[in-house]
């Protein structure tokens, strides 16, 4: 992950500010291989489950559908720009 600048603090903190016990990670396709770290590092650092989008990530407008039916409290979706949305109503 050293090509990378995840800010993995910075999703850890939201995850613990935001009490999300069922998390999504939308990863670009170079960062797919390092997902299984990125979700080690999360479940060991907070109570929450990660559940790996393996689908497509082409940014904002290719957020998963039907994360809430699946109880997904927070997606966190790495990529070139910052982009908020809460999960509830979708």
């Amino acid at each position: 992950m050293r090509l990378y600048q995840i800010e993995l603090e910075k999703a850890l903190e939201r995850i613990q500010s935001t009490n999300a016990k069922t998390v999504c990670i939308q990863l670009p396709d170079g960062m797919k291989p390092y997902a299984k770290e990125i979700e080690y590092e999360i479940t060991s650092k907070t109570d929450a489950r990660v559940l790996i989008w393996l689908g497509s990530n082409f940014g904002a407008c290719d957020i998963p559908l039907g994360l809430s039916k699946m109880g997904v409290d927070l997606l966190i979706s790495w990529g070139h720009n910052v982009f908020h949305k809460k999960m509830e109503g979708w």
